[in-house]
């Protein structure tokens, strides 16, 4: 009998669980986005995939400040291979209320800057240096502590190279895990007393 009272406590303790608890001061935030993701199945035989992992700590509820790495590729049979990469610092903006419509959502704003590079081989189109973007993006939060998430980007790279000015526009997926810091823990633990 006590394991199934503990049972639905701790079941009632994580419905009254918010998609606001996750962006709490104090929380982790560790996961990746996937964009430009590519198999082509007759010729050329195209393959592309553009990976960044990320992870960022709150400093304050709403706002993320912390790293990403970017690698890329896209190849085809019988053509050139373009590689990119970057790393560096990024920032989010959560904003204040959960959407109407996705009881579990929240829009968010990402910035990045760092250093980056896009190299074509057999021919021109190098870039390498600054590495910066902005967009808005959707995170809908599929459990208290994991969230699913799309982003539009623009994406600019400046520097030396073939070419002095890269830019594009991507729309990603993500996938994030949100991991709740000591204080947040420790809310968790008296809230279920």
């Amino acid at each position: 009998m006590k394991k199934l009272i503990l049972i639905i406590v701790l079941l009632s303790g994580v419905m009254a669980f918010k998609a606001s608890a996750q962006i709490q001061q104090g929380n982790v935030l560790v996961g990746g986005n996937f964009a430009n993701m590519n198999l082509g199945l007759n010729n050329p035989h195209v393959f592309s995939l553009d990976i960044t992992p990320k992870a960022a700590w709150f400093i304050k509820d709403n706002i993320a400040l912390g790293g990403y790495v970017n690698l890329g590729i896209a190849t085809a049979k019988g053509s050139n291979t373009t590689t990119s990469y970057g790393v560096g610092a990024l920032g989010r903006y959560y904003t204040g209320q959960d959407v109407e419509v996705l009881r579990h959502g929240r829009f968010f704003g990402e910035a990045t800057i760092g250093v980056g590079g896009v190299n074509v081989s057999d021919g021109g189109g190098n870039t390498n240096g600054l590495n910066f973007s902005v967009g808005p993006g959707f995170a809908y939060f599929i459990t208290p502590s994991i969230g699913l998430e799309t982003l539009l980007k623009y994406n600019g790279l400046g520097g030396f190279g073939d070419q002095g000015f890269q830019s594009s526009l991507n729309l990603s997926f993500g996938f994030q895990i949100y991991l709740p810091g000591k204080s947040t823990a420790k809310k968790v633990k008296s809230d279920m007393k």
